[in-house]
């Protein structure tokens, strides 16, 4: 979803990188199995997805930006990159063993948006499978870096219900600095 120059820039800067490598990717995936096969939701410059090409299974991504996916089809061409909508997934039912995604939900451009994102994710995980992420928790800093983009942010407290109510059990939140981070099984 569009975002503005400042964003798209911190988006791909190193000091980015290593914050979301080193911090929010262990955090956020701790006790997820990344065996298997992974899907990841929105993976907009790849920083996240090299990180999942290191730590995981057979990785498939979707992108809904064409520019980005065809850079991440460049890339990773050991990654079955797709273009397409999150909320409108190309996959057989239980097709993936873990779903995932990092700082992408406050793109979405609605909140009922954001529910079919969810039971996408519900629909294409295998029974046992994990979907699991992070965000980011809205302060001035957040609300000054998305003047211009879509963002509609997600509130840690209410996602495990809207989990729940979208095909999930054992959803829990987690809030840590700027993040937060979530899990629910299939």
């Amino acid at each position: 979803m569009p975002m503005n120059v400042i964003h798209r820039r911190i988006c791909q800067s190193d000091g980015w990188a290593t914050r979301m490598r080193s911090q929010v990717l262990p955090w956020a995936t701790r006790d997820v199995p990344l065996t298997g096969k992974v899907l990841e939701l929105g993976p907009g410059y790849g920083i996240t997805t090299r990180w999942l090409t290191e730590h995981g299974g057979e990785l498939t991504a979707v992108e809904v930006d064409p520019a980005l996916a065809g850079d991440l089809r460049t890339r990773f061409p050991d990654v079955d990159v797709r273009e397409g909508d999150a909320a409108a997934l190309p996959f057989e039912d239980e097709t993936f063993d873990a779903v995932v995604c990092f700082t992408m939900l406050h793109h979405v451009p609605s909140p009922e948006h954001q529910d079919r994102l969810f039971a996408e994710a519900a629909r294409v995980l295998r029974p046992g499978g994990v979907f699991a992420g992070s965000d980011s928790v809205v302060n001035l800093r957040f609300r000054l870096i998305h003047i211009g983009d879509t963002m509609v942010p997600v509130d840690p407290g209410t996602m495990p219900d809207r989990l729940r109510h979208n095909g999930f059990q054992d959803a829990a939140t987690h809030t840590g600095g700027r993040s937060f981070r979530f899990s629910a099984t299939r």
